[in-house]
């Protein structure tokens, strides 16, 4: 079984938008191992996001290939890749979306809602991946009446309630105050120590002491080592 999770090979993504032409990913080519915790970091407009969204089965490449444990992404049909999303994917945004209506138990049931188990496993599995962040006494509570950083744990509980191997997450720290943004950290950071492989896209660098390596995108490709470098001395990543 391959050791590689993610493998990106030459992708690029080209946006038309009245006649002109934006390339949003150059080339980009990268690797990412199993049981990984990768940052990815840069400039409004450098194209993380748009790399993240193409990981996620949500945004076809122009051109280039990407594979996820061994699965050619974008030779799925929608139905396929659907059915990979949920199976494959978990992710986390930095606006929670959560549903306002449904409490924190429901809201991380929505994602089990298409699978083919009992209501009573759903209930089941649900309640797991709350005490998983730390929320188990707060079930039934109703977004309003959670906290920021505990509405980001009930994200993360609906990312993870169908086990996926791999967390995508897309500036999960971005509304929360320090102390709360490092507590979301050390979750993922200790989601990613049980096995899971996460991918993050930030702007913090305090965010990457929780993770074990970081990449760094400008104009629409990776810098390369000695840039890397100079990007961080120069401190233009934020």
């Amino acid at each position: 079984m391959s050791e590689i999770m993610i493998s990106i090979n030459n992708i690029i993504k080209t946006y038309r938008s009245m006649g002109d032409e934006v390339q949003a990913l150059k080339g980009v080519s990268l690797s990412i191992k199993k049981g990984e915790s990768v940052s990815v970091m840069g400039h409004s407009g450098s194209g993380k996001s748009t790399l993240l969204s193409i990981i996620g089965a949500l945004n076809p490449p122009t051109s280039g290939k990407i594979e996820i444990d061994g699965i050619d992404l974008y030779s799925l049909s929608q139905e396929k890749r659907a059915d990979f999303r949920r199976e494959y994917l978990g992710f986390v945004f930095q606006q929670f979306q959560l549903i306002p209506y449904l409490t924190a138990h429901e809201n991380v049931m929505l994602p089990l809602t298409t699978t083919r188990r009992s209501n009573k496993e759903k209930q089941e599995m649900a309640k797991e991946a709350l005490v998983r962040v730390g929320l188990g006494n707060k079930l039934n509570r109703l977004p309003n009446q959670l906290s920021g950083g505990e509405q980001e744990r009930v994200a993360i509980a609906r990312a993870i309630v169908n086990e996926p191997p791999l967390i995508l997450a897309d500036e999960p720290t971005g509304s929360l105050d320090t102390k709360t943004g490092d507590e979301i950290m050390a979750l993922f950071q200790k989601l990613n120590e049980e096995g899971l492989t996460v991918l993050m896209v930030t702007h913090n660098p305090d965010n990457v002491k929780y993770l074990s390596r970081t990449i760094m995108m400008k104009d629409g490709r990776l810098l390369n080592h000695d840039e890397q470098l100079i990007t961080t001395m120069n401190n233009t990543i934020l």
